[in-house]
C-alpha cells in the first residue's frame, strides 16, 4: 500500500467515477455532503479558492455559480480534461507534490480538499506547502470520512487500510487503499503546520443518523 497505488487506482476508474457523478449514484453525498461542504465556503466568503484534488471539477462549477474564482487541480489528466469541458471554472494537471515544489505561482483565500487526502506522505506534504498556496490568514478546509464511522471493527490507530468499491457499481476495479488517521491525528496536522482549527463539524446522514463526514475549518495562525 503506498500513495502510488492510489493514483494508479483512480487512473483506472476515471470513466466509471464520472458516470457516477452525474448520475448521482452516491447517496451521502447527495443527500449530505455536498451541501456541508458547499454551506462551509461560502460562510467564510473567500474570493479566490483552489479545489485541490478536485476530480472532474464539480465543487469547482458549484462554487463558480456564486461568484467565486475557482481553480481546481488534479494529479488525473482524464479528469482535467473532462472538468475543463463541462463548464464554468479554471483547471489545472498538477500532483500533490507539485504543488509541495511551489509550481503553482498563485495565492488564493480558502483551500478545500473534499474527499481528497487519501494517502499518508503526501498529505504531510501537502500540509506543509498550504502555507505558499494561502494568502495571510487564509483559511484551509478539509472534508473527509469521519474516523469514527470509518474505523469499523479493526483497531482505532493510523495505518493503511485496504480500499474498497462497495456500494458502487461492477464497473469500478482495484480499490485504492487509503491511509486511516484518528481525530487527533487529522487535528495534530493542522496544529504543527500552523493552522488553528476554528470549527469541526460532523453532518449527519439522516438515513443512518450516523456522521456523513467530519469536516475541519482551519486558519493560517501566523
Amino acid at each position: 500500500m503506498s500513495d502510488e497505488k492510489i493514483i494508479d487506482s483512480w487512473k483506472k476508474n476515471v470513466v466509471p467515477w464520472i458516470d457516477a457523478i452525474q448520475k448521482h449514484q452516491i447517496e451521502s453525498r447527495v443527500d449530505v455532503t455536498n451541501h456541508a461542504i458547499i454551506d462551509t465556503i461560502n460562510k467564510l466568503t473567500p474570493s479566490s479558492v483552489i479545489d485541490i484534488g478536485c476530480g472532474e471539477g464539480w465543487l469547482v462549477r458549484e462554487l463558480c455559480k456564486t461568484g467565486i474564482d475557482t481553480l481546481g487541480v488534479d494529479a488525473i489528466a482524464d479528469l482535467i480534461d473532462y472538468a475543463r469541458k463541462s463548464g464554468e471554472g479554471r483547471f489545472k494537471n498538477l500532483t500533490y507534490e507539485q504543488l509541495a515544489n511551489n509550481e503553482l505561482e498563485e495565492h488564493f483565500d480558502l483551500a478545500v480538499c473534499n474527499f481528497s487526502l487519501l494517502g499518508n506522505e503526501s498529505v504531510s506534504r501537502l500540509f506543509q506547502c498550504m502555507a505558499n498556496i494561502l494568502y495571510r490568514d487564509g483559511f484551509f478546509v478539509i472534508q473527509t470520512l469521519h474516523p469514527v464511522t470509518a474505523c469499523g471493527e479493526q483497531e482505532y490507530t493510523d495505518g493503511w487500510r485496504a480500499g474498497s468499491w462497495e456500494g458502487f457499481n461492477d464497473a469500478f476495479r482495484e480499490p485504492a487503499p487509503w491511509y486511516f488517521r484518528t481525530l487527533e491525528s487529522w487535528q495534530e496536522l493542522f496544529l504543527i503546520n500552523g493552522f488553528e482549527l476554528i470549527e469541526t463539524l460532523e453532518p449527519i446522514n439522516p438515513q443512518t443518523s450516523a456522521a456523513a463526514s467530519v469536516l475541519f475549518v482551519s486558519q493560517r495562525a501566523e
